[in-house]
């Protein structure tokens, strides 16, 4: 049987926080979304350099990636929560993690689109 098999969501974000846990980089779950299916969104601060937020999508292949989903470049707090809220007006299963590393660093390790 050819079956699509994916972790569960909150698995995956449980796998993410550990993963900042053993950098010693702080990160947090701002949002609990679904526990199976929602999808997830990663703020990562820079505190004090700006924000962006990353989105999951899935390539024309079917590999997961990730995008940036309030643009190439960073944006304050500020617009990166206003993103956050408008997605979240679309999608209330939607979970929201954060990630605060002044360089920048998350955890992600798919493929990440500009």
């Amino acid at each position: 049987m050819d079956r699509d098999v994916r972790l569960r969501t909150r698995i995956r974000v449980q796998a993410l926080l550990r993963q900042c846990q053993s950098r010693g980089v702080f990160a947090a779950v701002v949002v609990s979304g679904d526990p199976d299916a929602g999808a997830v969104l990663v703020k990562v601060n820079t505190l004090g350099n700006g924000c962006w937020v990353l989105s999951q999508i899935r390539l024309p292949d079917g590999r997961p990636a990730w995008m940036r989903g309030t643009g190439e470049q960073a944006v304050t707090e500020q617009e990166a929560d206003a993103y956050i809220a408008r997605q979240r007006g679309y999608d209330d299963d939607l979970w929201v993690v954060e990630v605060e590393d002044r360089k920048g660093w998350h955890p992600l390790i798919d493929e990440v689109l500009l």
